[in-house]
């Protein structure tokens, strides 16, 4: 169980637009989240529903012309909307921190790698460079990086994807935050790199004892080390749980949708095509009423263009946004 005093970021009611030629975009739109000390949040969809924008705006890194808006966005005692940019840089890096998806567009090449995790720990915590460079090559070998010392004299094109990622998660931690939002932090490792970084942000959260978000479309991936799941769709999110409530009850059609794709070795036949949702994503420009999901779902009704928006309980913290009571979702065959 989790208390009040366990919540490290508390979001509610968040939104961002971006004017576009054709109008303007809504990429997320009015997102509830909560991540607590301890525990990993992993919030899945498809590619382009909103889950990085959500990231950057929490983390205040939006692109310019965007506009962000919300009830609450609170990170432990700090209300981070009445923080000024100037304020706000003294949290980035050093309360809350992101590992982004590319770490080779993320360091500096033309710094060595000691240089850039130095530079954040003297910055935040006033420190000599000496003890700066303790604390680095601390990080790097608790990150499983041998020889940290020499590695610190190194440029990021002189290491491998699987080294690069590992330097971005020691450079996350380089200030003992109490939040990390990890953006697709394994896309471009192969499985057995993939796997060891997973391992690795888990002992790490162990150790430190932070909030950790996970971003991601593999659900394989959230399987294993989520403890909380946010299925997000076109700017919202439709359905949250714990990961045993979502992959044992999935209730929104969509969360079904996404689970029917996923491969099981031992039960998938072979031969056999693999499972899809039909349709594509609906434009996230200009006005939105209903359900977003209507024109993908063989539930929809004349009423999922009117609603579909009201959150409904299915269980104790196991949440969804649909029209439809649970029993017709399990009647349609939804697995209860």
């Amino acid at each position: 169980m989790t208390g009040e005093s366990d919540t490290i970021l508390s979001v509610r009611g968040l939104g961002v637009d971006i004017p576009v030629p054709s109008g303007i975009l809504h990429p997320v739109r009015n997102v509830d989240l909560s991540a607590f000390r301890g525990r990993t949040l992993a919030i899945v969809g498809e590619s382009g529903c909103g889950k990085t924008m959500t990231a950057l705006a929490v983390m205040r890194l939006l692109p310019r012309r965007a506009r962000l808006r919300a009830e609450e966005i609170r990170l432990q005692e700090t209300d981070l909307r009445s923080v000024s940019d100037r304020a706000f840089s003294a949290i980035r890096g050093n309360r809350m921190a992101m590992i982004f998806q590319d770490p080779m567009t993320s360091l500096n090449p033309v710094y060595t790698i000691g240089d850039q995790l130095e530079e954040i720990y003297i910055r935040h915590r006033r420190s000599g460079r000496g003890e700066a460079r303790e604390r680095a090559e601390y990080l790097l070998d608790r990150v499983g990086i041998v020889n940290p010392g020499t590695r610190l004299g190194q440029f990021p094109h002189q290491l491998s994807g699987g080294l690069r990622q590992r330097i971005m998660i020691a450079m996350a931690l380089m200030c003992d935050p109490a939040l990390i939002v990890a953006d697709e932090p394994t896309t471009a490792l192969d499985v057995t790199v993939q796997a060891q970084v997973l391992h690795l942000l888990q002992d790490l959260q162990a150790e430190f004892n932070m909030a950790l978000i996970l971003i991601t479309h593999d659900l394989g991936i959230v399987a294993r080390i989520a403890d909380r799941i946010a299925v997000m769709y076109a700017g919202r999110i439709v359905e949250t749980g714990t990961s045993r409530q979502i992959f044992a009850a999935p209730t929104h059609p969509y969360t079904q949708g996404l689970i029917d794709c996923i491969p099981y070795p031992g039960k998938t036949e072979r031969r056999t095509e693999l499972g899809s949702i039909p349709g594509i994503v609906p434009s996230l420009i200009g006005e939105m009423r209903g359900c977003m999901f209507r024109n993908r779902c063989g539930l929809a009704d004349e009423r999922c263009g009117e609603g579909g928006n009201a959150e409904r309980t299915v269980e104790d913290g196991h949440t969804y946004r649909c029209v439809h009571p649970v029993e017709k979702l399990r009647r349609a065959g939804v697995p209860s």
